[in-house]
């Protein structure tokens, strides 16, 4: 039922929520007026989660530097009713291992969530909610990314100087792609054909570019701008690093 209630939160239309959940239509209908009866946020039980920012609860620091990392590159806040935020990730539905993990990580930063799925055409959208997003995401804020600063706060900085492999496997999993690089050089009178794999992150924030960057360094992984909008990790030693530290899309 609280799955349900907060699918509702977020915006799920009464007959995909029911689908998703396996009732009846009038069943979701029913739960979400015996709420508003009651007077409790939708999707919320009576004992709230407590912040790691706000109450001094812990945090577990890797899946939160991992979960940034996916904010940042795909995901985004949606404000709910009654206080409540939505944690929005988007991700192709062709990785499922990073799709179930992205569901993990969810609910390892707030212990107790009930992340839930929304299909949408080639892309699945997981959401999580709870009121106290904004105090673990800061950099949200009206408009695009791009549009504004992005800037990591003091805190936020110390959990990704301790755990940089996970940031970075947020990031170049949601923003970034593993490819092999195709060309041909002239040799000795005779053209030569190479092939090697290349990492690339590309962003339209130059904030978030950097943030990448310093991470890799962070990592002691040798990148390069290869345009206005994208970092690429092109080195034998570079890519064979970074393919230890933050595994394959999958």
């Amino acid at each position: 039922m609280d799955s349900a209630l907060r699918a509702s939160d977020a915006g799920v239309p009464d007959a995909d929520n029911a689908a998703q959940h396996g009732v009846a239509i009038k069943t979701v209908r029913r739960w979400r007026r015996d709420y508003q009866r009651r007077g409790l946020p939708r999707g919320q039980t009576h004992c709230a989660v407590p912040c790691p920012r706000c109450d001094n609860a812990p945090l577990d620091h890797a899946p939160y530097a991992e979960l940034l990392g996916w904010y940042l590159g795909d995901g985004h806040l949606s404000r709910g009713r009654r206080g409540i935020f939505n944690l929005h990730v988007f991700n192709d539905k062709r990785y499922e291992e990073n799709n179930a993990r992205i569901l993990s990580l969810m609910a390892q930063v707030k212990p107790g969530g009930r992340p839930h799925v929304r299909h949408v055409t080639g892309c699945l959208i997981l959401t999580v909610s709870w009121k106290h997003w904004p105090c673990l995401f800061p950099q949200h804020g009206p408009g695009l990314k791009h549009s504004r600063p992005i800037i990591l706060e003091d805190w936020q900085r110390a959990v990704v100087e301790d755990h940089p492999a996970a940031f970075l496997r947020g990031l170049f999993h949601s923003d970034g792609s593993r490819f092999v690089n195709r060309v041909r050089r002239p040799v000795a009178g005779a053209m030569k054909y190479y092939a090697y794999p290349r990492w690339q992150f590309t962003n339209y924030s130059d904030d978030i570019r950097e943030l990448c960057c310093w991470a890799l360094d962070l990592a002691d992984v040798p990148w390069r701008q290869s345009n206005a909008r994208t970092i690429s990790v092109s080195t034998r030693a570079g890519v064979a690093r970074l393919d230890a530290l933050i595994g394959l899309k999958r």
